[in-house]
């Protein structure tokens, strides 16, 4: 099945993969050979840490190609304005407790970033707003119990 990620997204993730292939990938391979060349491979630190950092860079790059192989790329600026809560926009909500206003942008999952005020599609807030309308109230259960918030706005940004 394919994952949803944003254009946005799917461009961090390529410039992340090329990072690690044209520049992390070729200087670690040359701290292998500078470390073996220090000799007993037994007892050389310098050695050990380069072979487990070129695993780890190599299992990276495992992971990013196949997640942009299974990834469908989903532009929000190109979606059909009906005015409900889909995939890709970015939503207002007013927490009707509280009279707390927040701002998400609704992204898969290897994009979000709480920080950044960007939810992840299958967080229990997302899937509460999904569908829901401008006006509309949305319940989420949290671990302190039920949030009501009501959509104030929908945005097709990209």
């Amino acid at each position: 099945m394919a994952v949803p990620i944003t254009e946005r997204g799917a461009q961090a993730l390529k410039t992340e993969l090329h990072e690690l292939k044209t520049v992390k990938r070729p200087a670690v391979v040359d701290a292998i050979s500078e470390a073996r060349a220090h000799g007993d491979l037994k007892e050389n630190a310098e050695y050990h840490a380069a072979r487990e950092q070129q695993s780890f860079i190599e299992g990276r790059i495992q992971e990013l190609e196949s997640t942009l192989a299974d990834c469908q790329v989903i532009d929000p600026t190109s979606l059909p304005k009906d005015g409900r809560v889909v995939f890709g926009v970015t939503v207002d909500l007013l927490n009707i407790d509280t009279d707390e206003e927040k701002q998400y942008q609704i992204v898969g999952d290897y994009e979000s970033d709480i920080k950044l005020n960007r939810i992840s599609i299958s967080s229990p807030i997302a899937r509460a707003l999904i569908g829901k309308e401008i006006d509309d109230v949305a319940t989420v259960q949290a671990p302190g119990g039920a949030i009501e918030y009501e959509i104030t706005g929908i945005h097709y940004l990209g």
